[in-house]
């Protein structure tokens, strides 16, 4: 008999009491376990650590350190967490700078319960999960970054396989998708993306997909 799947761990940053208790109560009652949560900048950098969440759900708008700089000190900690900001402000600057400090999606406070739980669930998997019309934005940027790429010589290889799925990053594909189109397990696809980030020293999909898109990949 195998062990049931442990639920996914969550901290919650949030310097509104009533909307930080509102998603703890969204997150646990959708199954998924709150490990921590955290009013502002210095308390999540101090909870990060001991709570190892898989996921921080966070606002960008809190006292110092805000949003981004905790975004990026926790990435740097540990290159797997997943980061969703979930932010009133749907400024560009925000989200790419949030994006720019590692951040794998970005919602607007006015998303309904159920796209909450889904992005927190699809950021778990790498997939990067923005509110309508922010995903056009970061892509955007990456494509004019693009323009003046640079080239490495001694830049690692990647076998025919992790081209393949990188592509399909490129796209905007979920692993879910990527899996079908190629029939290969969830897991497989999940392994060659791992591979791949390791490979290229990068810590999460948005990289993986501006680096794509430096190169063209995402036009075959």
């Amino acid at each position: 008999m195998t062990e049931p799947e442990a639920p996914l761990r969550v901290m919650v940053v949030d310097d509104h009491p009533l909307w930080r208790d509102a998603v703890e109560r969204d997150l646990v009652a959708a199954g998924l376990d709150v490990v921590a949560v955290a009013a502002d900048g210095r308390e999540a950098l101090a909870r990060f650590p001991a709570a190892r969440p898989e996921v921080v759900v966070l606002d960008l708008q809190i006292p110092a350190p805000d949003g981004v700089a905790v975004t990026a000190e926790i990435v740097r900690q540990d290159p797997d967490v997943r980061v969703l900001v979930l932010s009133a402000s749907g400024e560009h600057a925000d989200v790419l700078a949030a994006v720019k400090a590692g951040a794998t999606g970005y919602l607007v406070k006015s998303a309904s319960r159920e796209e909450l739980l889904s992005a927190v669930r699809r950021v778990a998997q790498g997939d990067p999960v923005f509110t309508a019309g922010l995903a056009g934005l970061v892509l955007g940027e990456f494509q004019r970054i693009s323009d003046a790429p640079t080239t490495d010589p001694a830049e690692p290889s990647l076998t025919d396989r992790e081209t393949e799925v990188l592509k399909m990053v490129a796209k905007g594909l979920s692993y879910r998708q990527i899996a079908e189109r190629l029939v290969l397990s969830h897991r497989t696809v999940q392994n060659h993306v791992q591979n791949t980030l390791t490979k290229l020293q990068m810590h999460n999909r948005v990289e993986l997909t501006r680096y794509a898109i430096e190169r063209g990949l995402d036009a075959d």
